[in-house]
């Protein structure tokens, strides 16, 4: 029995009896490439249709996030989510959207063992609607964005924290502290845009060594928990709205406190309920 079958569920009934909507042009990703050192751009994550629908007017890019995992599964972290997952809700973000860019996260074990297999699973992706594919890693996944990107899949990288690698890293704690550390992911980033990326994600690093990577790189950074320098940045929108509990990182800013609206409205419509209250005579077909 699948056990996420309920959430994989939603998501394909999301996707049905959608209002037809006048075709729109997506931003590409030659366009977000361009905005280095102009404009900012707007990125969030998207995992379902409606929300997508709701973050598309607002964003230029919206990326199906791995951060799926623990935001909608309940998974204590982004490696056990698997490439038929990202497919899905892919798919569900595509048809829920018209005008942003879409990225979505290639899934730990997806990529790492070889370009080909990389290849493969960003097809698939690709075919599921996605505008590209991001992968973590810096220097030694070089070879892999380079095979991409001469086959037509454009490849946005991602450097600094690394979740994917949380075990071998220790914890989620911000990189770049020591002269070495921040060395490295220099580093990784000319790596990754000499290997092609269109762009990066730079994640949980110290603000200078952000900073000096936006300023080194050609193409544009998108941060998270790095620096304001950066070309954009990119939030998980459930953190933003106050979705996802009490504990969020550091560098979140909640814009809405949608959580606590939420328990209020289940609260209401339990005591409605329990008191016979609804449904009343508006929710009720009856006999004329």
């Amino acid at each position: 029995m699948d056990p996420h079958g309920p959430v994989r569920q939603e998501i394909a009934m999301s996707t049905q009896n959608l209002p037809s909507r006048p075709p729109a042009r997506r931003r590409s990703v030659p366009e977000l490439r361009a905005r280095k050192g102009g404009e900012p751009i707007v990125c969030l994550t998207a995992y379902t249709a409606p929300m997508a629908r709701l973050l598309d007017p607002a964003a230029d890019l919206l990326m199906i996030g791995d951060s799926l995992g623990m935001v909608l599964y309940g998974l204590p972290s982004t490696l056990a989510v698997t490439l038929e997952m990202m497919v899905a809700h892919t798919a569900a973000v595509v048809a829920g959207s018209q005008r942003a860019c879409i990225i979505a996260d290639l899934p730990f074990g997806s990529y790492q063992a070889s370009p080909a297999q990389a290849f493969a699973s960003a097809a698939r992706l690709m075919q599921a609607g996605a505008s590209g594919v991001k992968l973590e890693g810096g220097v030694v996944m070089a070879e892999t964005v380079r095979f991409l990107t001469e086959r037509g899949v454009p490849v946005m990288g991602h450097i600094g924290l690394t979740p994917q690698s949380v075990q071998a890293l220790g914890g989620y704690g911000p990189r770049g502290r020591g002269e070495a550390e921040a060395r490295s992911i220099m580093e990784d980033g000319l790596a990754i845009e000499a290997a092609g990326a269109f762009s990066i994600v730079v994640e949980g690093t110290m603000e200078p060594v952000a900073r000096a990577v936006t300023e080194r790189l050609a193409i544009p950074t998108i941060g998270i928990g790095a620096s304001p320098a950066c070309d954009g940045q990119v939030l998980v929108t459930e953190d933003m709205l106050g979705l996802s509990g009490e504990r969020v990182p550091k560098f979140v800013r909640a814009y809405a406190n949608l959580g606590a609206a939420v328990a209020e409205a289940a609260l209401a419509y339990a005591a409605d309920v329990r008191a016979r209250r609804f449904p009343g005579p508006a929710e009720l077909y009856e006999p004329k």
